[in-house]
């Protein structure tokens, strides 16, 4: 038998013994009939299961003997398991002497038959663990919110791909809650506070948000200098796929804060948001990556800073730390320091009123 089914013969024979031994350690017989017709079923397959992986086992290595130590379990356990493979069979498998033994014509056929299966299962157990060990490749379905997704992660792809070919990317722009489950992805970047424990959730930096208008509405209009103030300003909100409108938060006096001012204008759109506050259309809070650059070269002015919430954050997601692809591992591991050296936390105050 060729390398790659001796490598099945090993790991499924150990699961094999693993789970006999288990039933004997509970005090059950192995082979002994179970309580209803699923347990019946799940001890029908599991002697049919550890009798193939005997049989099998026993042909590749030429003696019940030396499958037994293959598979770490003592001669007599082989036979048994072999007997009553035969026995559900209702045929002979094998031809035993006390010097040789040899497959019957039934023996040759179930061979032949169960030979593919095993190659099939081998090849599936190989790809699996290429998957987690070996270079990375594969799809990997990357979910991001939308402003966040357009402006730091899509630009960072190509340098990825660079470094990483055989890794296909779909990036999907969603400002939605994300079922990792469900919608299948595999990497989320997510804006706010992470309160799900079942997700790993990776700080990138601090999430900033900001008070900001065009230097023309605040000359127009002025700035409030305080969260009162808001109620008499045209505000421009943000719609969230769910149909909620997005509430702007403050810090006052240590505690966080929501104010939900009537809006002038609402997008369910980050970008178009940005670009109503640009056009002096009306005065939004808004990300410190996205103003970053704006407000260092004069195109906006911030207001408000001493509220600036400061709990919150944008977050690289996953759902856990074990077994992770490689594909998932080198993306982690590359995007991390490349978003975090964009510096897009650092907002210079001296900026803000």
């Amino acid at each position: 038998m060729d390398e790659a089914i001796n490598t099945f013969m090993s790991t499924l024979g150990r699961a094999a013994a693993s789970a006999t031994s288990r039933r004997a350690m509970a005090g059950v017989p192995v082979g002994a009939p179970s309580g209803d017709a699923g347990d019946a079923l799940a001890a029908s397959f599991a002697t049919s299961y550890s009798g193939v992986v005997a049989f099998m086992t026993v042909v590749a290595e030429g003696s019940f003997a030396k499958a037994g130590d293959r598979l770490g379990i003592g001669r007599s356990a082989v036979s048994r398991s072999v007997q009553k493979l035969e026995s559900q069979l209702g045929v002979r498998l094998i031809r035993r002497t006390t010097r040789s033994l040899s497959l019957t014509n039934e023996g040759q056929l179930f061979h032949a038959h169960c030979k593919p299966g095993v190659e099939s299962i081998t090849r599936a157990l190989e790809g699996v663990r290429e998957l987690r060990e070996g270079p990375p490749r594969g799809l990997l379905r990357v979910c991001s919110d939308v402003g966040f997704g357009r402006q730091v992660v899509a630009p960072l792809l190509k340098d990825f791909r660079a470094a990483y070919p055989d890794v296909a990317i779909e990036l999907m722009l969603d400002d939605g809650p994300i079922d990792f489950a469900s919608d299948n992805v595999d990497i989320a970047f997510r804006n706010g506070r992470m309160e799900d424990s079942q997700i790993i959730a990776k700080l990138l930096f601090p999430m900033q948000m900001l008070v900001c208008a065009s230097p023309e509405y605040a000359v127009r209009h002025g700035l409030p200098r305080s969260i009162g103030e808001l109620a008499r300003h045209r505000c421009v909100n943000f719609r969230f796929a769910s149909g909620r409108v997005r509430e702007w938060e403050f810090k006052v006096d240590g505690q966080r804060l929501k104010a939900a001012p009537r809006g002038a204008l609402t997008f369910n759109d980050a970008d178009l948001v940005l670009a109503a506050v640009l056009e002096g259309q009306g005065i939004a809070q808004l990300a410190g990556y996205q103003i970053r650059e704006l407000l260092g070269d004069g195109r906006l002015v911030a207001c408000l800073a001493p509220h600036a919430p400061d709990d919150s954050g944008h977050y690289l997601c996953y759902l856990s730390r074990r077994h992770l692809p490689s594909r998932i591992r080198v993306f982690i591991d590359h995007m991390t320091p490349a978003i975090r050296a964009l510096g897009l936390h650092r907002v210079d105050e001296r900026m803000a009123t």
